[in-house]
């Protein structure tokens, strides 16, 4: 049975790293988080590693490959160890940040700032209404127009169609 290890790569070696022990049929999972930085004096969203120079892996060890072969794949220095032993790590963690990745990428699925949406449900149903941002993970808040003014309502993301 596979059990997931922690492993610390060279320095920007990552996704090198990664391709390597995948054509060895390694499992490799490095979370990435979206983050927004100026670069070449534009705003931009780009990924990062959740946790740089780190990866955790999957192997088998009756299987393979060994700690050895594992250890000598270009980008990995070495396995993060406790007690001189590499250190197993528990598979509900690896769930667990993969279920927050999977929550990440449903908030990416939202419309940009500005952007038009119809209404298919609740009290404004029919109503055409620009989003503005999100509230929570299951509402959002967006701007509609009522008798000439714009209003800002709260409406449950199921009743919106983006």
């Amino acid at each position: 049975m596979k059990s997931w290890y922690l492993l610390y790569c060279k320095r920007g070696e990552q996704k090198r790293a990664t391709l390597h022990l995948e054509n060895q049929g390694v499992e490799c999972y490095s979370p990435e988080i979206e983050v927004e930085k100026i670069l070449r004096g534009k705003r931009q969203r780009v990924c990062e590693p959740l946790f740089p120079s780190y990866m955790f892996i999957a192997i088998d060890l009756e299987v393979g490959p060994s700690f050895t072969t594992i250890r000598s794949t270009r980008g990995v220095m070495d396995f993060v160890r406790f007690g001189g032993q590499p250190y197993q790590v528990p598979r509900g963690i690896i769930e667990r940040l993969q279920c927050y990745q999977a929550c990440d990428e449903a908030c990416a699925q939202l419309p940009k700032h500005g952007q038009k949406v119809q209404i298919t449900a609740g009290q404004f149903a029919g109503f055409e209404a620009i989003y503005q941002e999100p509230d929570g993970e299951k509402r959002s808040i967006l701007l509609i127009t009522l008798i000439n003014k714009e209003v800002t309502i709260k409406v449950d993301n199921a009743q919106v169609d983006w």
